[in-house]
């Protein structure tokens, strides 16, 4: 009994040991598996920020990608507005070459100040005749002064460059009474002739003003006129003017004359009789000085029968003067004379005096009470011989013409001489008292 209780012991002592070994394998296995598991946790954090962390990166290169998509996109625009400035550049650059390699005939300039409404009317009927030929006639528009309408009006136009003239310096009148604008407006021609002939280097310029329209030849005859002024240097200027030019006096648009008395109202002038002139500009009344004798030095001026400008200013600086009874009845040429084809050599001074004097040799004489009378019932020319200025202006105030002199000189006169047309073709010559002599005529009748 007692051995069979002793082997039972020994049974419990064998399985208990059994029992704590298979604990203890059991228990290092859990360890084992437990620092796995804490590994693999762990390896599973790791790869679970990091692929976090790639998201993240995705995410943001994603965003980089669409950015750079936006930016290619924005990039490409500027490159076909860029391409598209390129070759804008390009024809002008194009277009400007051939302006070089064509030499302007002359720059045009507007002179303007502070009526906008009469600029625009200007420009249009400017723009009409030159766009086709703006690389031989470069246009201008001069403002003197700050007045925003008139600078709107102006830059509107593409086809024109602006020049302003500020001049803050006060005016000194040198009479009591004498209205300032004169002054301004000899200060801005001055400065805008230095700018065109001294700055940009332009070897003519036709002098506009901001109430004028142009003829359909204006251009023509100009180009036509650059030749002879070039040619012949008894001629300082060419005007498009005439004074006398109200449709009942005039006829040929085809008739040309040199005249001692400036007409002004778009002119032409060359760069050598600028520096001539600008080193003793007057202060004022700049026309009226460029009609002295000692500034003309005898030369003389190219003016139209029917005028190439037709001045429609009734309200400016000299307040009207003039308009309804000489500037507004003035006659524009209507007609596209083909200048280029015809002679004008009989312009030159060696040729010009010898083709007066025939035309008012040619000229039937009339002289005493009611000349109109007598002038109209005569078939062909006239010529009426006048004494004096008071004589002139007698005569010239029957027949309704500009009685003005300046200097000893009669509006639009050559060697004292006017002529204009009375109701029909047939022309007046009012003749001075020595102007026969002048002309070298002899052995006529009076």
């Amino acid at each position: 009994m007692a051995r069979v209780f002793c082997d039972f012991r020994l049974l419990l002592l064998v399985a208990a040991v059994v029992f704590i070994y298979i604990q203890m394998r059991l228990f290092a296995t859990q360890s084992q598996y437990a620092d796995r598991l804490a590994i693999a946790i762990e390896a599973e954090n790791h790869c679970t920020s990091h692929m976090r962390s790639l998201i993240d990166q995705i995410s943001l290169q994603q965003g980089r990608i669409v950015a750079l998509e936006d930016e290619r996109k924005l990039r490409d625009q500027e490159c076909g507005q860029m391409k598209s400035r390129v070759q804008d550049l390009e024809r002008k650059d194009v277009r400007r070459l051939i302006d070089k390699v064509q030499v302007p005939v002359a720059a045009v300039v507007i002179m303007a100040c502070n009526r906008a409404d009469y600029l625009e009317r200007t420009i249009n009927s400017v723009l009409k005749y030159q766009r086709d030929i703006s690389s031989r006639f470069p246009l201008f528009v001069s403002q003197d002064g700050s007045n925003s309408d008139v600078k709107s009006k102006a830059l509107s136009h593409d086809e024109l460059s602006y020049m302003q003239h500020l001049d803050f310096e006060s005016v000194q009148t040198e009479r009591p009474g004498e209205l300032i604008a004169y002054y301004k407006i000899a200060r801005h021609y001055k400065w805008a002739l230095g700018q065109l002939f001294d700055k940009h280097n332009f070897s003519r310029v036709i002098i506009l003003e901001d109430d004028m329209e142009i003829a359909p030849d204006f251009f023509d005859y100009f180009e036509a006129m650059a030749t002879l002024l070039d040619k012949d240097k008894s001629i300082m200027a060419v005007s498009s003017w005439n004074d006398n030019g109200q449709r009942q006096f005039v006829h040929d648009p085809y008739e040309l004359y040199r005249s001692d008395f400036f007409p002004g109202l778009g002119w032409m002038l060359t760069r050598s009789t600028w520096d001539e002139l600008s080193p003793k500009w007057p202060k004022a009344y700049w026309d009226d000085w460029l009609r002295l004798k000692e500034n003309h030095k005898g030369r003389q001026f190219i003016r139209p029968e029917v005028c190439r400008t037709y001045n429609f200013g009734e309200h400016g600086s000299s307040l009207g003067q003039f308009f309804k009874q000489y500037l507004e009845p003035i006659k524009l040429n209507e007609v596209q004379v083909d200048w280029k084809s015809i002679d004008l050599s009989y312009l030159l001074e060696d040729k010009y005096a010898i083709h007066f004097a025939n035309n008012i040799k040619k000229a039937k004489p009339v002289s005493g009470a009611d000349i109109v009378q007598k002038a109209h019932n005569i078939d062909g020319d006239v010529r009426i011989k006048y004494k004096d200025q008071w004589d002139f202006e007698n005569i010239a105030q029957q027949f309704g013409i500009f009685q003005e002199w300046k200097d000893g000189v009669p509006r639009a006169a050559y060697k004292g001489v006017v002529v204009f047309r009375y109701q029909t073709t047939r022309r007046i010559f009012l003749v001075g008292p020595e102007s026969l002599k002048l002309l070298q005529i002899e052995d006529l009748d009076s």
